[in-house]
């Protein structure tokens, strides 16, 4: 099973909170205020977009950056380390 990510998950459950507050604050819909129950919407979208962008960035950096000090750091097998051994006996 593949692991889900605070990438998806956070932003996920954002979405599940901004929908409930937006049937919660229907009455603003329906007392006419469509641009403050709109915007609000349309804000809280936009957050949540760039959390979203900014999550995945971050998490491709530090994949990267673990990608590389993996390859930076090499370990010898034990023919390697008998080679060695044998020519620093000679």
């Amino acid at each position: 099973m593949k692991k889900t990510n605070k990438t998806t998950l956070l932003p996920a459950a954002l979405l599940v909170y901004l929908a409930v507050m937006a049937y919660v604050g229907r009455s603003h819909l329906k007392a006419g205020n469509y641009t403050f129950y709109f915007g609000i919407l349309g804000a809280s979208l936009l957050i949540i977009a760039i959390l979203y962008w900014v999550l995945r960035k971050r998490d491709k950096i530090r994949q990267e950056r673990d990608k590389r000090i993996s390859e930076s750091y090499t370990t010898y097998n034990e023919d390697d380390n008998q080679e060695k051994e044998s020519e620093t006996k000679m």
